[in-house]
């Protein structure tokens, strides 16, 4: 290892805007003065030709998988010390065969990790996310009061990693007003009440369920540090509101470290010079910074 962390950048789906900012990323000044860049995955011209932009492939998915498979090796024996990851497409792995439906499912399978949970992370505002990629019909039945306590307390211990030594939990609540006393839904009384309650007697500072309309901002304002939202777009649409082009996707509770970008794809604009490396850079940049501070 050199002074400055080896951060694996992998190009995500080669369809996509992927191989565009993974090589602007690696780059850009401030990365290389944080760390040295390494980009994994189809990114050159020659290598890109047999995808078309834009279009949905197994081949693409195929190639978005290797280049994962490569860099998660090497961040498991230690060539390189986090890999920062460009977006997949969902669709182009289910054509490949491949049954994972995003990169914090998948990295939990190759690092036997139990369970990989979902942060986004900015200045303004940091969310995790409960469950992720399931439609939004499935999530009462997944939101479980042993899965919520499990990411509740990953979320507990990893966050000091994040400067953020006792960290302020907020749990949203499912339903309109928190379910309004069982008279909106009861998953509130029923499930992430006694989960916020056997969490908070492990001694985690953890609190709620909160009126999601309303908590988002609390949190803002430095009331709590982390909100956990119960599905993907609960938790997403503040903080890509709140953040979006700065917010970090990072993996908590894998023996690697995994950052990514807060968007897309983007196939409809591939090639046309307009992709934004913003999220990219600064998903390699906190990399750097938590693989530093892991020595």
């Amino acid at each position: 290892m050199t002074s400055r962390p080896r951060i694996a950048i992998t190009v995500g789906d080669p369809a996509g805007i992927g191989p565009e900012i993974a090589q602007e990323a690696a780059r850009h000044p401030d990365v290389l003065a944080a760390c040295e860049p390494v980009v994994y995955g189809p990114s050159t011209a020659e290598e890109l030709a047999p995808f078309a932009r834009g279009k949905v492939s197994a081949a693409a998915g195929q190639a978005a998988y290797s280049a994962i498979l490569r860099a998660v090796s090497d961040a498991l024996d230690g060539t390189v010390a986090a890999i920062a990851t460009a977006p997949i497409n969902k669709a182009s792995f289910a054509a490949a065969g491949l049954p994972w439906k995003g990169h914090t499912d998948l990295l939990a399978h190759l690092t036997n990790a139990p369970r990989g949970v979902m942060m986004f992370h900015a200045d303004a505002l940091r969310v995790v996310l409960a469950t992720v990629h399931i439609p939004l019909a499935s999530v009462p039945a997944a939101l479980t009061r042993p899965l919520l306590e499990e990411v509740i307390g990953v979320t507990a211990a990893e966050l000091p990693r994040f400067g953020v030594a006792a960290p302020r939990i907020a749990v949203a609540g499912l339903n309109p007003h928190a379910g309004e006393h069982g008279l909106l839904g009861d998953e509130e009384e029923r499930v992430i009440r006694p989960a916020v309650a056997a969490c908070a007697a492990k001694g985690i500072d953890v609190r709620g369920p909160f009126p999601a309309d309303t908590l988002f901002n609390r949190a803002m304002r430095g009331e709590f540090d982390v909100v956990v939202a119960c599905y993907h777009d609960q938790g997403l649409i503040p903080v890509k509101m709140a953040a979006f082009g700065k917010a970090v996707n990072v993996t908590l509770g894998l023996p690697i470290i995994r950052t990514s970008v807060d968007h897309g794809t983007a196939f409809d604009i591939v090639g046309t010079g307009t992709a934004d490396p913003s999220s990219m850079i600064e998903a390699v940049k906190l990399a750097a910074r938590l693989a530093a501070a892991a020595r």
